[in-house]
């Protein structure tokens, strides 16, 4: 099992920065897939970002330029670097891990990003 802690939301003016973070513990050994979905109401759930075992980094275009997805093996974090921030990016954002390449199996709790002026 391994549980995922989310942080970092909140309100921000368009073009503003946020940074989320996600918290593992538990069985994270075997880790090879972890990222950052989103949810906007009325809308399909997003892949925004994500790394795969070895490094190789895939972002959405819509967040391409703008979002950096890294981590902090020392810390058992990942984080979601938001910057220029655009209305559109108003959602809540989900991080999960997973056992399997590009499969979720664990997911943080989601925490809300308005971007709104």
């Amino acid at each position: 099992q391994v549980q995922l802690v989310e942080s970092g939301g909140g309100l921000v003016q368009p073009g503003g920065s946020l940074r989320l973070s996600c918290a593992a513990s538990g069985s994270i050994a075997e880790i090879v897939t972890m990222g950052w979905f989103r949810q906007a109401p009325e809308k399909q759930r997003e892949s925004v970002a994500r790394i795969i075992s070895g490094g190789l980094i895939h972002y959405a275009e819509s967040v391409k330029g703008r979002f950096t997805i890294s981590r902090d093996n020392a810390k058992n974090t990942m984080y979601l670097q938001m910057d220029s921030l655009k209305p559109e990016d108003t959602a809540v954002y989900y991080c999960y891990v997973g056992n399997r390449y590009y499969t979720p199996d664990y997911w943080g709790q989601g925490t809300q990003v308005t971007v709104s002026s």
